[in-house]
């Protein structure tokens, strides 16, 4: 019996996805090689002797494939019979945190776990919350058009980006957002995702354009809207009221919000980040946090995150069409860029492989994103359908995020690329994400709840 078992479940596992994720962590152990590699070592023993990052790396690729079989091995139903209880543990050890969490580089996130090892629980926790989110919109009683429901499954993907941030870990935090690409699969309106986008754009505008200039322009957008709609006015008034009530809170957020968050809600570094992002010099001498700590203003001069991401950028374009070549890129092999084994692993690639190499890796990526589109459209659970388009969202965010950190357009916020970036408990916890995933695939002909 147990070996037609077995049998059962190897037929049910998706394959190529299997595949594309050993193709990926192979990638990326090899573009940390290119970073880590010294000429005349021995390459087998540098492996094997653990004490390099492409070594580390290697062994918990092991580790990650013993994981990953364990959660292969297990029955689906465990996945949703503990979703709930998972979160509430999730939610727990991120609280734990803030009494018995271990600060590195300015993150009060970890927790020491022996053997020289961090366990970053906002990170574990993205995989809890899908499980939750999964679990809540399966409810035979959850009818996702109405704001309650709405409001339940955005405090699920709320509550640990909130915790992250007390964290100070903000780019944890925004990857929390991306469960909002799942709700509006489920049903959420398209009209919350134009106020948060437009939002987005009102902040940037913010950024980019005087208060007064962008006052002037919120007002002529809001004339001309009511010329065009004079029409519809002069039957309902409650439009213009409407109209007028948007212009007001638009102009409201670019006067008082928006100023007061990046001033008394993020720290000077943060502000520093966004800012350099659209070209912009963010003043420190008028941030909360700078009044507190003069380091911030080191910081400002320092300017890190410009010399990152013009390094990066430098290594990137070096590489040109086809690449400098494996082991020959002088930027990184020259320790030039910051983090480049982790939040910059891009810019190996790029330099070593030139544009048709970065072309051809980030189609790897995006058969995987369609390869497990694909398995969360044929399910018929809706807690198996909603985990895949969990999964698909967080690493769509992941690679968008880290790709444009490092060419420029997007702030640096420490968002590692999925399966390549260097990080042992960053590659277990995607491999457990993708694994449960294939997991309930494999049970597909189920209906869980």
């Amino acid at each position: 019996m147990a070996k037609n078992y077995n049998t059962d479940v190897s037929k049910g596992i998706d394959w190529v996805v299997v595949w594309l994720y050993a193709l990926l962590v192979g990638l990326g152990i090899l573009c940390i090689f290119m970073v880590e590699y010294k000429p005349g070592v021995d390459v087998l023993s540098t492996f094997l002797s653990g004490k390099t990052n492409y070594s580390k790396q290697f062994f918990f690729f092991c580790l990650s494939l013993v994981v990953a079989t364990f959660i292969l091995l297990s029955d689906s139903k465990l996945f949703t019979a503990f979703a709930n209880l998972f979160y509430a543990f999730g939610i727990f050890l991120m609280l734990a945190t803030f009494a018995i969490g271990k600060d590195i580089k300015g993150s009060r996130s970890w927790i020491p776990i022996g053997g020289g090892f961090n366990l970053q629980p906002a990170e574990l926790c993205k995989i809890f919350a899908a499980l939750a989110l999964a679990k809540y919109l399966a409810r035979q009683e959850t009818d996702f058009t109405k704001i309650k429901s709405q409001l339940i499954g955005a405090a699920i993907a709320l509550v640990p980006a909130i915790l992250s941030i007390g964290q100070n870990e903000t780019g944890v935090a925004l990857v929390y957002f991306s469960f909002f690409i799942v709700m509006y699969r489920e049903g959420l309106p398209p009209a919350l995702l134009i106020i948060g986008f437009s939002f987005g754009v009102l902040v940037v505008a913010t950024l980019l354009l005087s208060p007064n200039v962008l006052a002037i322009a919120l007002t002529v957008i809001a004339g001309i809207i009511i010329y065009i709609l004079r029409k519809q006015i002069k039957r309902s008034k409650n439009l213009l009221v409407a109209i007028i009530g948007i212009w007001v809170i638009c102009v409201g957020i670019q006067r008082f919000a928006v100023p007061y968050i990046f001033n008394n809600v993020f720290q000077c570094y943060q502000s520093t980040r966004i800012y350099s992002m659209v070209g912009k010099e963010y003043d420190c001498s008028q941030n909360r946090s700078n009044k507190k700590r003069t380091s911030d203003k080191e910081k400002a001069a320092k300017k890190p995150d410009d010399y990152n991401v013009r390094q990066s950028k430098i290594a990137i374009g070096s590489g040109g069409l086809i690449g400098k070549g494996f082991l020959k890129g002088t930027q990184t092999r020259g320790k030039y860029v910051p983090e480049q084994g982790t939040d910059f692993i891009f810019t190996s690639l790029g330099e070593a492989f030139g544009l048709s190499g970065c072309v051809a890796f980030l189609g790897l990526y995006l058969f995987l994103l369609f390869r497990i589109i694909t398995i969360a459209e044929r399910q018929r659970s809706t807690f198996s359908r909603v985990y895949a388009y969990s999964v698909a969202s967080i690493i769509f965010f992941h690679i968008v995020v880290n790709v444009c950190m490092t060419i420029g357009l997007c702030p640096v916020i420490g968002i590692p690329l999925p399966l390549i970036s260097y990080g042992g408990l960053s590659l277990v916890d995607f491999t457990i994400l993708i694994f449960i995933m294939i997991r309930l695939d494999a049970d597909r002909q189920m209906v869980l709840r």
